[in-house]
């Protein structure tokens, strides 16, 4: 399975704090233990680094995915068709059409139950999303885009 597979990874986190590091790392195990056939897509981008969980190699059928910012360190643990998903705590923030996304400021307060559920409306809702079903792939990291140019951190 790929959730050994963190050399880019690992890579895209060195200028974030062993903090944001710990976290990440452990959420991406959180979503790998629950779903071990999913794809990770990583996207190295400008303003963030940014790693979804797919059933195919597309990010359209992305059910839930990590995001730290460049410059505000915030830790988002989405869900890319949220907007779609029932929430019936209203625990997710977002405004738009389809991203929701909660907070992740410890592993301790992490709401696992919560996003336990929503995970599981989510995959079922991307699962529907894939009309052709020989598109799903089990189990790769996909390392999808790399940008040149990185706005730097605040404190490196």
């Amino acid at each position: 399975m790929s959730k050994e597979q963190t050399k880019d990874l690992l890579k895209f986190l060195e200028p974030f704090d062993n903090n944001i590091k710990e976290i990440v790392l452990w959420l991406r195990d959180f979503i790998w233990d629950t779903y071990p056939t999913s794809n990770e897509l990583i996207y190295d981008n400008y303003n963030a680094l940014a790693i979804g969980w797919s059933l195919t190699e597309k990010v359209g059928h992305t059910f839930c995915s990590l995001a730290v910012g460049r410059t505000s360190f915030n830790i988002h643990f989405g869900f890319y068709w949220g907007a779609e998903l029932d929430d019936q705590e209203k625990r997710l923030l977002g405004q738009g059409n389809q991203y929701r996304y909660i907070l992740v400021k410890s592993i301790n307060e992490f709401p696992k139950d919560y996003i336990l559920q929503m995970m599981q409306k989510a995959y079922a809702n991307s699962l529907k999303k894939v009309k052709n079903k020989s598109e799903i792939v089990e189990g790769l990291t996909i390392t999808k885009s790399i940008s040149d140019k990185k706005r730097k951190t605040k404190d490196k």
